[in-house]
């Protein structure tokens, strides 16, 4: 018997909205079988670059230098227009200019971290902490800056911090594309039949939450870092849509764009370039 497909997402709401029909067998497992994680996005980066998970969730930063191991599920991504990382600030009207100050990423293999990277190259310090750790650290006045992702993009004015940029409308503004954030990726090693029957349980997941909602809620609860119906409703409503259920065309345009970026600063190698699974 072969060894079950080690399969991990993140506690995001929007991973816990879209997998809740997988993670309780409301869709077929077409005979597979798969010992499943949660975890946060940058140890779900580390355990993909390690090789120790066959399909997890992933930053497409991370996924970069994956390519030649992994592909990317056509179903299952986290991107848009709308959806990306916001600079947050402790003191209004601030803005990172000396490595005296310090910036939180939540990972540095994250696509929040790569952003920073490409649009404040060499301002303020970089740290890097569990995204959760963010908004605290700038509220305790422990750092200065923190590129804030997940829940805390819809709760940050109450929390009393200042917005320096949103940088996924900087994204935008200067692409023309959505925010690529982050995809479901799987190893090229599972064979082709392994990889397309679970394509087409990730896609039958993602239908099944967008047609039943309320039932992924409980799922949601429990992992979520903001417990608020409401908040965690506008997070699937802005990271669950279209490009979630089939990347298409444009969303092969936005990841090649990302991919390009990230190897004009060196991140990445030129010749980096995602290939989808159907």
């Amino acid at each position: 018997m072969s060894s079950p497909i080690r399969f991990a997402i993140s506690t995001c709401p929007n991973d816990t909205f879209a997998f809740h029909a997988f993670l309780h067998r409301l869709v077929d497992w077409q005979g597979l079988e798969f010992e499943i994680e949660l975890l946060d996005i940058q140890t779900l980066n580390e355990r993909l670059l390690a090789g120790s998970l066959d399909v997890a969730k992933t930053s497409f930063h991370a996924a970069i230098h994956l390519t030649d191991q992994y592909g990317v599920f056509d179903s299952g991504s986290a991107l848009g227009f709308g959806v990306g990382p916001l600079l947050l600030s402790a003191k209004p009207g601030a803005i990172p200019t000396t490595t005296e100050q310090v910036t939180l990423c939540p990972g540095k293999d994250t696509t929040a971290a790569l952003l920073y990277q490409l649009f404040y190259p060499g301002k303020a310090q970089v740290q890097h902490v569990v995204f959760s750790d963010i908004m605290p650290r700038l509220k305790d006045k422990s750092a200065d800056f923190g590129v804030c992702i997940h829940e805390g993009r819809f709760t940050w004015e109450q929390e009393g911090l200042s917005l320096v940029e949103d940088l996924g409308a900087r994204w935008e503004k200067e692409t023309g594309c959505p925010l690529p954030l982050g995809g479901i990726i799987g190893a090229w090693s599972l064979g082709d039949d392994v990889l397309q029957k679970v394509q087409a349980m990730i896609k039958e997941s993602i239908l099944y939450a967008l047609k039943h909602p309320e039932e992924a809620l409980p799922t949601m609860r429990r992992y979520a870092q903001e417990f608020d119906d409401a908040v965690l409703t506008k997070h699937v409503e802005l990271y669950v849509n279209k490009w979630t259920v089939s990347l298409g065309e444009v969303g092969q345009k936005a990841l090649d764009e990302l991919s390009r970026r990230a190897s004009s600063i060196g991140v990445a190698r030129p010749t980096s370039r995602f290939r989808i699974i159907h």
